[in-house]
């Protein structure tokens, strides 16, 4: 049971819709308005959304210290032209491609909006294989025709935990992990693999701070996962959609699948 929409907040959903099929060859479903778009990204959708609240009424921080979302990550192939042409354009940039710890090359941007969003090149080399058919599932995705959904990543203080409550309400498995030696923190990577999707999962050596969800400011809102209904505290959207908040702040509506 994957994820199957990731809902992101803009000032401008036309400017956005632009942004995305630009540079990420999303395509459009349906007929975008002022109000909404919905975009193909080969494994999910994802929802462009009017607010008008902007990026300074945010509290989200691109520290991944801060519990709750940290980005949305896309598989592509030729990254660093993929790069080149978003660094022609202005693009504001995290993290210029590097090659990283599982023998991928990674980058990280932000849209107009200011959700922070990775492209990775490559397949995974776990550092620790805990469920071998979910690695082959992986894998056998192959490289896209163009980029594709991958991953939300969220920060996390127990991995056990979150592992648990994604398998039992949302049919995720715990498929690998990857670990960066070099970073003094205490960094951890876990990855939770549903349907061709992943939610990949950060924890420290060090504290966290925490973060309430905001449903009605620019950038990214919520999830759509399939699956069933989780005893969590339940936040409304703008239009009206239950949102779950699980207890690192992570925010996520449930959908049927269907």
């Amino acid at each position: 049971m994957p994820i199957k929409n990731v809902v992101v907040n803009c000032t401008d959903v036309h400017r956005s819709v632009a942004f995305y099929t630009e540079f990420l060859e999303l395509t459009v479903l349906g007929e975008p308005t002022s109000d909404r778009a919905v975009l193909d990204a080969v494994t999910a959708t994802v929802e462009l959304r009017a607010v008008r609240n902007g990026r300074d009424e945010s509290t989200w921080s691109p520290d991944d210290l801060q519990k709750g979302f940290r980005h949305v990550g896309f598989k592509v192939d030729r990254i660093d032209s993929r790069a080149a042409r978003l660094k022609a354009a202005g693009v504001e940039f995290k993290l210029n491609p590097l090659d990283a710890e599982g023998n991928v090359r990674i980058c990280f941007f932000y849209d107009l909006d200011g959700t922070l969003l990775e492209m990775i090149q490559g397949d995974l080399e776990y550092a620790e294989v805990l469920d071998a058919d979910g690695v082959a599932r992986e894998r056998a995705l192959g490289v896209p025709s163009r980029p594709r959904f991958d991953h939300v990543a969220v920060t996390i203080a127990d991995r056990d935990a979150t592992a648990a409550h994604y398998r039992d309400h949302h049919g995720f498995s715990f498929i690998g992990t990857i670990e960066q030696p070099h970073d003094h923190r205490g960094f951890h990577i876990g990855y939770l693999k549903g349907g061709d999707t992943v939610i990949e999962v950060f924890t420290y050596d060090v504290d966290t701070t925490g973060r309430a969800p905001q449903l009605d400011v620019a950038g990214f809102a919520y999830a759509e996962l399939t699956g069933g209904v989780p005893a969590l505290p339940v936040v409304e959207s703008p239009d009206g959609t239950k949102v779950y908040v699980d207890p690192d702040g992570f925010a996520y509506a449930v959908g049927s699948g269907t």
